[in-house]
């Protein structure tokens, strides 16, 4: 019946719009943020010019960089209100929690009612500040620690582990969780990104997009990657973490971390550097158990699947490694990615014209005869 075009499953290479943000080629394992190289980028970027660059598609001046590394440590700090609402709030998913204080902070952003494209990139940095910030603080809260003020001479990720744990991080800790940040920063029109498109304003479009989020076949999988790790134990014999994942794949069960949409055939590139910080981490507080344990599952599912790790893999044991808990594993997912999130908005609002896109009707053949209620 529908004269629109025949549909692909989960709109699989469907072009929605043009961007300008991010460069991916699967084939080549190619991840680009303004046309500078995934690799280049977590080698020797900071999580703060990764965020200037997604908004303005360039890298930052020493003199940009620094009114941005301000204008975040000004905003760093949670409104009171939130705070309160967040112990009021029942104990749940985290992801269900920071949607709704990510909601409630657009009652208290002073331009809320102002949606020019200046103010706009205003509440950008104030949500990519706050957003770590709750974020930290939900942890700290469950650990029964009380809320810490942000240091404003620490970067975005040191006071992210600063205001979680209570204490100043190490350099290699401070620069792992950087890092990390960078890389799951963007990825061009993922599920979430296109919901954040497109809602009606910047708070509303975080909010849509930590919903799309939360589920564990986009931003959940790193923790199911820890959950698995853990359920085979890291003092497990020799051949129990393969003979685990055997018998999870002889009940077709998926295994989590594994697999992408867009890299089918190449490594994700995300996963290159945060192997190495597992690896880093691992060594350095002598953990280095869970990360042998992901090597061997990594050997295994090449050998018997053919498949690379993806970007939730070896972020597990990264995480796992930096102290956090397991239910903070996909908040700290929209703690980075609200950079990308607000980059793609602002890119949609500089000119923007409502998605209305068409489905393929499947429905009762047209037209049905109404009966009256008694001859039904």
């Amino acid at each position: 019946m529908s004269t629109a075009a025949k549909p692909t499953a989960g709109l699989e290479d469907t072009v929605a719009t043009s961007s300008a943000i991010c460069y991916l080629d699967g084939d080549r394992g190619v991840l680009a943020y303004g046309g500078y190289d995934i690799h280049d980028l977590a080698r020797h970027a900071t999580f703060e010019e990764v965020c200037y660059l997604l908004w303005h598609r360039r890298l930052p001046t020493r003199g940009e960089l620094g009114d941005l590394q301000s204008a975040l440590a000004a905003a760093r700090s949670v409104p009171e209100p939130i705070l309160r609402l967040m112990r009021t709030l029942p104990s749940g998913q985290p992801m269900d929690v920071l949607r709704t204080l990510t909601s409630a902070l657009g009652h208290y952003d002073p331009d809320a009612l102002d949606h020019s494209p200046q103010t706009n990139e205003r509440k950008a940095i104030r949500l990519t500040a706050q957003l770590g910030s709750i974020v930290a603080t939900l942890g700290r809260l469950k650990a029964g620690g009380g809320p810490i003020q942000p240091d404003p001479v620490l970067s975005h990720a040191a006071n992210f582990l600063y205001m979680l744990s209570g204490k100043r991080p190490s350099g290699l800790a401070t620069r792992a969780f950087d890092v990390a940040l960078i890389l799951h920063a963007d990825h061009e029109l993922n599920a979430s990104t296109f919901a954040a498109r497109v809602a009606a304003d910047l708070h509303s479009a975080i909010v849509a997009g930590i919903g799309t989020l939360k589920g564990p076949l986009h931003g959940g999988a790193n923790a199911d990657v820890m959950r698995m790790l853990l359920e085979i134990g890291v003092d497990a014999p020799p051949g129990k973490a393969e003979a685990a994942v055997r018998a999870k794949l002889a009940r077709k069960e998926k295994i989590p971390g594994f697999g992408h949409r867009v890299y089918k055939t190449v490594e994700d590139p995300r996963a290159t550097h945060l192997r190495q910080m597992s690896r880093d981490l691992g060594q350095r507080s002598g953990e280095e158990d869970w990360f042998e344990m992901s090597q061997r599952i990594e050997a295994f599912m090449k050998t018997e699947r053919h498949l690379n790790p993806n970007v939730d893999f070896y972020s597990a044991t990264t995480y796992h490694a930096l102290g956090i808990e397991n239910d903070l594993f996909t908040p700290i997912f929209a703690v980075s990615r609200v950079s990308g999130w607000t980059a793609h908005v602002l890119e949609q609002y500089a000119n923007n014209r409502l998605i209305r896109p068409r489905a393929d009707y499947i429905g009762p053949e047209y037209p049905q005869r109404y009966l009256p209620l008694e001859q039904r």
